[in-house]
């Protein structure tokens, strides 16, 4: 509505097992300024659009991610997908976290433990996105259903409820 192209925004992410796949979200950032997607998005970012700095707020940009899980290329709860060559510290992932590939033994998910645990946002800081790849590890050896049901509620508390989605 306030910018110029599609509604849906595709893009490859990392999945399972390091295969590909393209990932579903309503747009939220001028189509004119995205770049591939190594850079994430920061707060007063001037490439998000009016309307998508409300979609990003509520987190409703994630919806179409639903797509994404009856397609069986994520799942609600998992390690959340990153682009390829997706930058932490100014340092591509993989360089930044040795065992970062680990990650991908497990379907990615709409949102995740480090999602829930405060290590949502900005990756500038190389310790923020250390603790990123530390939460998706430590989901993925102790997942139980009883942590997916957990990790649910606290999204829907902490990002629809309170609105503090970024």
């Amino acid at each position: 509505m306030t910018s110029p192209g599609p509604v849906l925004f595709q893009q490859s992410r990392y999945g399972y097992r390091n295969r590909s796949f393209r990932i579903y979200k309503f747009r939220s950032m001028r189509t004119d300024a995205c770049d591939a997607g190594v850079q994430q998005a920061v707060q007063g970012d001037s490439r998000v659009t009016p309307v998508g700095k409300i979609l990003r707020m509520t987190s409703l940009d994630e919806i179409p991610q639903l797509l994404n899980v009856i397609k069986g290329d994520m799942s609600l709860v998992g390690p959340r997908p990153h682009v390829p060559g997706m930058l932490a510290a100014n340092v591509p992932y993989e360089e930044l976290v040795p065992y970062y590939f680990q990650r991908h033994t497990a379907r990615p998910g709409i949102t995740g433990l480090a999602q829930v645990s405060g290590c949502r946002g900005s990756t500038v800081e190389a310790s923020r996105a250390i603790a990123r790849i530390d939460y998706d590890l430590d989901y993925i050896e102790k997942w139980s259903l009883r942590m997916d049901l957990m990790i649910i509620v606290r999204t829907v508390r902490r990002e629809f409820l309170s609105g503090s989605g970024f």
